[in-house]
């Protein structure tokens, strides 16, 4: 029998907490499937990941988790350090496993830019033998300025990133080493939407 340490322990503790307190945010989830696909949506800020997830859900009875509205859930005023991103990351992993586990297909709104993150998402769903679906969301760096400027400060806005952020966080994008779809919200989206849909139906 594997020894726990106090330490293991502790931290176990803490992501259970931690992962209840998600699952009780969620509201009301879609209807259970047989075989649920798993749609992971990456991205720089402001290149249109929330607003894609969102034509995505209304085309699909999937349950979106935003990564930004999940961080605001475990840190009501977030620092965004590392510690805290290593602890809100391993606890939304958890609950996309606990989650496709029950049959509920999941979006999943992050920047995802590392593949060293993105090996996460690979093995929760090879073990579960789940369809993944990668997307990488772009946009020409102008209007994505333009977006970030132009957001409003408010309760409802869920992400924190400006203009700064983007500039910090595009010297960390990593290719996507699977196969993925690749959006340019600057252009029509409807035919990928469609791609998308197709596949989760097949």
């Amino acid at each position: 029998m594997k020894d726990i340490s106090g330490t293991d322990l502790q931290q176990e503790q803490i992501l259970g907490s931690d992962v209840e307190r998600l699952a009780e945010s969620l509201g009301t989830l879609p209807e259970p499937m047989a075989k649920p696909s798993f749609i992971a949506v990456s991205g720089l800020p402001g290149t249109g990941k929330s607003l894609f997830c969102s034509k995505l859900k209304d085309r699909l009875s999937f349950l979106v988790l935003e990564s930004d509205a999940l961080r605001k859930v475990l840190f009501p005023v977030p620092g965004y350090s590392r510690q805290e991103s290593a602890r809100l990351f391993r606890a939304i992993h958890a609950l996309i496993e606990k989650l496709l586990k029950k049959g509920i297909p999941v979006i999943l709104d992050a920047t995802n830019l590392s593949e060293r993150y993105r090996e996460y998402l690979y093995s929760i769903t090879e073990r579960l033998n789940v369809k993944l679906i990668m997307v990488r969301i772009e946009a020409p760096p102008e209007m994505v300025e333009e977006r970030l400027k132009a957001r409003p400060e408010t309760e409802e806005e869920k992400s924190d990133a400006d203009w700064a952020v983007y500039q910090r966080m595009e010297r960390t994008v990593q290719k996507i080493r699977r196969n993925h779809y690749v959006v340019d919200t600057s252009l029509d989206v409807e035919s990928v939407l469609d791609k998308i849909v197709r596949e989760t139906r097949h």
